[in-house]
């Protein structure tokens, strides 16, 4: 099963990264950006560049989808019109009523979905490290496994295709309160006249203490926001997760409080595309 032709739609940050992983592995893959240019560059990695969705899907065993949001998913694979019975592998956050609307576009298209967004950012994407939350018939399990082995070093099955999707929202919303959370400390600790970088030498080693919590809270205090998990697209998975919480009945009072301080960074940094999340510190400085 290792020569399953893999079209990868959106080689934006995390499309980029996962063709890589995937022509390591040794797996043809076809790719198509809105920029063709950026499509272009990963032809260096053995991988084929097209012109249009449905030019990159023609033949492919695996369409993978890697978009901002389920609108952007929905016209696209739309567009690429897969044959009948193609595994369509959507790993973009949608959120609830995204990944329902995924569920719809595949039965109408005749596509085995599997509904798998990843944990991770630009450099496990690229590593092959990423943690895939699949969703989806059982029996693309199987076929799908060089595939998956590629992308990441851990697959988590979580039954309907769907499921994959929630549980994404569920772990963006702890990465959004550990990220603002270590933001929080930051500032306050340096409005109280003491080193940030105390706080993180504080809890390094002890029981709360988080790599994710010193990988970003070292650009908070460098004032340095390179993008691995860009601002918008952060924002947008905040409002996913808002949406959530109202439908499943629990109070959203910790997330809209993420969200304002994310909004308020978004107005106080000059490109929000071009700055990492880490950049949320900002939102809370006077």
């Amino acid at each position: 099963m290792t020569d399953l032709t893999v079209a990868v739609l959106g080689t934006g940050t995390m499309g980029a990264g996962m063709v890589s992983s995937l022509r390591r592995a040794g797996l043809p893959v076809r790719v198509w950006n809105r920029d063709p240019a950026k499509a272009q560059a990963l032809t260096d990695t053995g991988a084929e560049a097209f012109g249009s969705p449905a030019e990159a899907a023609a033949g492919a065993d695996v369409v993978l989808t890697m978009l901002i949001d389920a609108d952007a998913v929905l016209d696209v694979v739309r567009q690429a019109a897969p044959a009948a019975g193609t595994t369509w592998l959507q790993t973009s956050t949608v959120g609830v009523e995204g990944a329902d609307r995924t569920v719809v576009a595949a039965r109408e298209l005749d596509l085995v979905l599997v509904d798998c967004p990843v944990l991770g950012t630009r450099e496990p994407a690229a590593r092959g490290a990423l943690t895939l939350l699949a969703s989806g018939p059982e029996e693309a399990r199987e076929r799908l496994a060089p595939v998956l082995d590629a992308l990441g070093s851990k697959t988590v099955w979580l039954g309907e295709a769907g499921a994959g999707s929630r549980l994404k929202l569920a772990c963006n919303s702890w990465l959004f309160m550990l990220t603002t959370g270590a933001a929080q400390a930051i500032e306050l600790a340096r409005g109280l006249g003491v080193d940030p970088q105390r706080f993180l030498d504080a809890i390094e080693g002890g029981p709360v203490d988080s790599p994710y919590a010193h990988l970003k809270g070292g650009l908070m205090l460098s004032g340095e926001y390179p993008p691995s998990f860009a601002l918008p697209g952060a924002t947008k998975d905040a409002r996913l997760i808002r949406d959530a919480l109202r439908s499943a009945g629990v109070a959203d009072r910790l997330t809209a409080a993420v969200l304002a301080t994310m909004e308020a960074a978004t107005e106080r940094v000059g490109d929000p595309g071009a700055v990492d999340l880490a950049a949320v510190v900002e939102g809370l400085r006077g």
